[in-house]
């Protein structure tokens, strides 16, 4: 088509060109490989390049699917194309190959899109950056000295960049909305059990980690979802079932006026950029403007105690992961395998006593009960998305002092006494601080987003994120779809480098 810019189009738009002929699927993958080729030397957001796979998928490419001829990156953890590596950004994997496709890979396949590359995590998916030393640093497409975000910074470079309109991502404390945030992007978790997890998964991260995609439109991550949602009978969670269609609710209007509670203040009690409190209420003005009904107020929840049990149950994941490895490796991991913040996160893992897991577990049930209650008088609930605009690449990375204690501990095992010290809590606290906002919604199981609608003085996207009762994506999608008709929304092409 004469005049065809690649990355003017989402993903339903590329499509529509598709199946109306004005395109060849030859010429968008093409474009799609001049891109990467292009932006991935500066941002390295994708790890693995699988452009011959992507070309034999024309041979057979489903042109009934609503994505035909889509591009489409991966993430390179639970996201598996049978016999194609997945290293969870870890040189421990570096020699393993999928067994099988992943339950997720099957459906996105069947969307007709083309998988063109995996992109960039940090190692097992265990950190809000994606600065992995196997792989190196992911960057900010809006400026390449900061951080995109993890655990699904890969995928959210490589769409804020152009590189694709669509792609693979997965949240188990906010690793969809953090970078979605970070990078001007919009990021849906659906409600958890909406979205697979099999054939190798029943639950992941104990029900707190949901796949789906991050997307420039609303409409794309609708429509996804529309497509990928499923009851899977051997998934140990079910979402509450939806009749209707995901994309309708984003382009019917939205007649019915909510109720919406909000805060700027941090669950753990720590300090809140200006500029992320001055995205909500910038927020709050508009869809007061809409003629939605806008409060200050906040669940009745102890923001402290759900950090805590999110930490336990990350410690205990951390700690059953590098377990795990003596399948791959064919031996007992040593701490070298990893990174040494890894392993130090495991030792108190195995530290932890079953109990403070079973506790953690009921801590999340009880906040889904208040949360409940708490949405049976307010439709949705609205924060920033993170409480600090993206850091600098290395910015977050351990002090030498922290790295040498460290080193010594992980080579005489101290887990336990760190664990009693409470030194790695106050380290992942430390963290978790920049990020306090994303976990409820994990942990409860709610659906929540995130929307692009400010930027920083210095032209950086800041994200305002918004929480619903469970089973109610199509209230989160449908107010996003208007959200995304007003001046307010930031969209990428707003990046001068996005050209």
């Amino acid at each position: 088509m004469e005049g065809f810019v690649y990355r003017d189009y989402d993903g339903l738009g590329l499509a529509e060109l598709v199946k109306n002929k004005q395109v060849q699927p030859k010429e968008v993958l093409g474009e799609a490989v001049k891109m990467i080729e292009e932006k991935n030397p500066k941002l390295n957001a994708v790890i693995h390049k699988l452009y011959e796979k992507a070309e034999k998928q024309l041979e057979h490419l489903n042109m009934e699917g609503v994505f035909a001829g889509v591009p489409f990156v991966l993430k390179d953890i639970t996201q598996e194309i049978e016999g194609e590596k997945i290293t969870s950004g870890s040189k421990a994997f570096q020699a393993y190959r999928a067994k099988a496709d992943s339950e997720y890979v099957k459906r996105v396949r069947n969307t007709g899109v083309l998988f063109v590359a995996q992109t960039n995590v940090p190692e097992f998916a265990l950190m809000g950056i994606t600065e992995p030393k196997f792989y190196g640093p992911t960057r900010n497409p809006w400026d390449e000295n900061y951080t995109p975000g993890g655990s699904s910074g890969g995928s959210a470079a490589a769409v804020a960049s152009g590189m694709v309109p669509i792609a693979g991502a997965n949240d188990g404390g906010g690793s969809i909305r953090i970078p979605g945030a970070y990078c001007g992007l919009f990021g849906l978790k659906p409600t958890r059990g909406r979205t697979p997890v099999g054939p190798n998964y029943g639950r992941l991260w104990q029900g707190a980690s949901v796949e789906h995609i991050l997307s420039r439109t609303v409409r794309d991550s609708a429509t996804m979802l529309d497509q990928i949602q499923i009851y899977e009978k051997y998934a140990a969670f079910h979402a509450p079932p939806f009749q209707g269609s995901y994309l309708q609710s984003v382009l019917e209007p939205m007649n019915e006026k909510l109720t919406i509670a909000f805060t700027v203040r941090s669950p753990l009690g720590t300090e809140v950029d200006h500029v992320c409190k001055q995205a909500v209420y910038k927020a709050a003005k508009l869809l007061e403007s809409m003629g939605h009904h806008v409060v200050e107020k906040e669940p009745p929840i102890d923001g402290r105690k759900i950090a805590k049990s999110y930490l336990t149950m990350y410690f205990g994941e951390v700690a059953a992961t590098l377990a795990s490895l003596e399948d791959v490796l064919g031996r007992k991991p040593m701490m070298g395998d990893v990174e040494l913040t890894t392993w130090i996160l495991g030792l108190v893992g195995k530290a932890t006593p079953a109990e403070e897991i079973v506790q953690s577990i009921r801590e999340w049930d009880r906040a889904a009960f208040i949360m409940e209650e708490f949405h049976e008088t307010y439709d949705l609930f609205m924060t920033p998305t993170t409480a600090f605009p993206p850091a600098r690449i290395g910015e977050l990375e351990p002090s030498n002092a922290e790295k040498a204690a460290m080193q010594l501990a992980g080579k005489l095992g101290l887990g336990r006494i760190l664990k009693k010290a409470g030194v790695v809590e106050q380290v992942a606290e430390n963290n978790l601080k920049r990020t306090p906002f994303t976990q409820l919604a994990n942990l409860t199981g709610q659906p929540a987003m995130t929307v692009p609608l400010h930027l920083t003085a210095a032209d950086l996207p800041v994200g305002v994120q918004l929480m619903a009762a469970r089973g109610k994506e199509n209230l989160l999608l449908s107010l996003a779809g208007k959200l995304e008709q007003t001046d307010y929304w930031v969209p990428v092409q707003t990046n001068p480098k996005y050209a």
